[in-house]
């Protein structure tokens, strides 16, 4: 059990305090976090249940305090509940179930209204799925696209990865064990199965899971086994697509490579950082090395 937080040092300033809460491991939350949730004057949140764990492992007491629940099938007088104690000058922590709120998480409609009603907004950053799928999977992270759940029937998934097709950047997606094969079929057949891609679950938890390779081979993965918990899908940009680098742009991070590591060693980095076909960046690093000598 952690320190119990004294409410009367860390008093807070009226607003609504969007709080990042952990996607698995419980000591992954911040301190901020926890300083906001030991202070706040009305709590609110996604899961009830699940925050009054997450505050009982940090030894942070309820205290009398309201406790709203708040989702996004929750009733019109929940959210004005919340609005209330704003307007009567109270700070108002919301915590999401796991993660970061208003990503793939409620509480857009809630932080909408605060901005609109002309009370603060303060974002405690904390976990994400997406940025920590994004951090292990290997691909390229200068660009990327959160798309969030595509949709669960087959046609408007086509339609919608389709349209994501020329993106160049890095795809995230967040999918339901349940459909997570289908998609990865579909996403192999219309994005192209050779597209570099990975596969996270469980991050931060017991059985965390990182599986690499294209999205042919995830798909075939998938369809000879069964998928649990949480998952991120992530796929990296179409060749001759990732991000639109320019030359200069490439010379420019070759250059800056080339001086502390060989020509292999430089292409490799560059060609893996920026998703680009890495014979074509050895030939130019080739030929930016000759230059430099």
């Amino acid at each position: 059990m952690g320190p119990v937080v004294n409410r009367d040092e860390t008093a807070l300033a009226p607003g609504l305090y969007l709080i990042a809460t952990p996607i698995g491991a419980a000591r992954d939350i911040t301190l901020r976090a926890l300083d906001i949730l030991g202070a706040a004057d009305v709590l609110a949140a996604e899961d009830t249940r699940s925050l009054r764990r997450l505050m009982e492992i940090h030894g942070i007491a309820l205290g009398g305090r309201p406790l709203v629940s708040h989702h996004d099938h929750s009733p019109a007088a929940a959210r004005r509940r919340i609005m209330d104690a704003l307007e009567a000058g109270k700070s108002v922590a919301y915590a999401a179930e796991a993660g970061t709120p208003m990503v793939s998480d409620p509480g857009f409609d809630l932080a909408r209204a605060a901005v609109a009603e002309g009370h603060a907004l303060v974002s405690a950053p904390g976990p994400s799925a997406a940025i920590t799928a994004l951090t292990l999977s290997g691909l390229p992270a200068e660009r990327f696209l959160f798309a969030g759940f595509l949709p669960a029937t087959a046609g408007k998934r086509k339609t919608a990865l389709t349209e994501l097709a020329a993106v160049p950047a890095t795809l995230i997606f967040y999918e339901s064990p349940r459909r997570v094969t289908a998609m990865l079929q579909q996403a192999a057949e219309i994005l192209g199965g050779d597209r570099p891609a990975a596969l996270c679950r469980e991050m931060t938890k017991k059985f965390e899971e990182v599986l690499r390779g294209s999205l042919r081979e995830l798909a075939e993965t998938a369809a000879a086994r069964t998928f649990r918990g949480e998952i991120v899908v992530l796929v990296g940009a179409a060749d001759g697509d990732s991000g639109n680098v320019r030359e200069i742009d490439l010379d420019r991070e070759l250059t800056t490579a080339l001086r502390m590591r060989s020509v292999r060693d430089a292409a490799d980095e560059v060609s893996t950082r920026l998703g680009l076909k890495r014979r074509d960046v050895y030939q130019r690093a080739l030929a930016l090395a000759k230059d430099m000598e």
